[in-house]
């Protein structure tokens, strides 16, 4: 149902972009990069929290963690991680396919300044084994997003 949906979306608003769907798990950025044959960075991951009384979708790249002063400082509110089932209630998809197109019901979505590091990125589509590559910019645009700074990098 959940990969229908991102199907049912991409052929209304953005047809020329193909689902990729894999032979194994991509659920988690260390699989998906190596899937892919990408820098774990050029995973787009979408983490769903819960802002006050809001539940927000922001999207960053795979190799950065959530800055809670920076999200605080963004959001206006401390934010919080939703449990699983939530997640799929809310946005339709499972954990490890969650991405911000065709979700269950219109939620704002974020991106984080780090996915303009990478021309290409590749966030998930609605199951755990599938992902699409699009411009950063371009996911914005398809979904709406705000772009905020809210995650940092670790130094290698």
């Amino acid at each position: 149902m959940s990969l229908d949906s991102v199907r049912a979306f991409l052929a209304s608003h953005a047809p020329d972009i193909d689902i990729i769907e894999a032979g194994s798990s991509t659920a988690t950025v260390a699989e998906a990069a190596a899937v892919h044959g990408v820098a774990p960075g050029q995973i787009a991951k979408t983490l769903s929290l819960r802002v006050g009384e809001r539940v927000v979708l922001i999207v960053a790249r795979g190799d950065a963690r959530l800055d809670n002063a920076k999200l605080k400082q963004a959001l206006g509110v401390k934010a919080k991680m939703l449990e699983a089932e939530t997640v799929e209630t809310l946005t339709g998809h499972p954990v490890g396919g969650v991405c911000p197109f065709g979700l269950a019901q219109p939620l704002p979505v974020y991106c984080d300044e780090s996915l303009r590091a990478f021309d290409i990125v590749l966030p998930a589509a609605g199951a755990r084994h599938a992902a699409i590559r699009i411009a950063p910019e371009r996911l914005a645009a398809l979904t709406g997003a705000t772009w905020i700074d809210v995650a940092r990098v670790e130094a290698s």
